[in-house]
């Protein structure tokens, strides 16, 4: 298997469990709030991620290196919350379904303007007219599901 096709089902199933994890975080929004909701799935991932980075040494040994990095990459996490803080008080209102057909079509065309000008040092890849009539094929998918 190329890595290509290794890397588009990786993607295909950090889709599904997008989708798993948008309606299970709105599931507890419900019981315990928006922002308690938040503050759980992050404080859950922490807990996970520190344990395999320090205790089961699944990481790259580069931690150190933090501080190398520019300041606004470090603005992830804050966007993970606002993502997670969507999700959760998106879903109860339209449903799992037409909320993830609104988060790809934000998806595909910022990843598109990201692409198109090389931002954050990645690889610059052109925007084209076919890519214009995908992302138009795609609004107007989402449109539908609004039916």
């Amino acid at each position: 298997m190329s890595g290509k096709v290794f890397a588009l089902i990786t993607a295909l199933f950090s889709g599904v469990a997008m989708a798993v994890q948008g309606g299970m975080n709105s599931a507890l929004g419900k019981i315990i709030g928006l922002l308690e909701a938040t503050f759980v799935v992050h404080g859950t991932a922490t807990v996970i991620v520190a344990a395999a980075v320090f205790l089961l040494n699944m990481g790259n040994g580069n931690l150190g290196r933090a501080g190398e990095a520019p300041w606004y990459l470090f603005l992830g996490g804050m966007i993970g919350v606002l993502i997670t803080y969507g999700v959760v008080a998106s879903i109860p209102r339209v449903g799992a379904c037409l909320a993830t057909t609104a988060i790809v079509v934000g998806q595909v065309s910022t990843a598109m303007l990201i692409d198109h000008f090389g931002l954050f040092g990645l690889q610059k890849i052109p925007f084209t007219w076919v890519q214009l009539v995908g992302l138009a094929l795609l609004a107007a998918g989402a449109k539908l599901m609004l039916r």
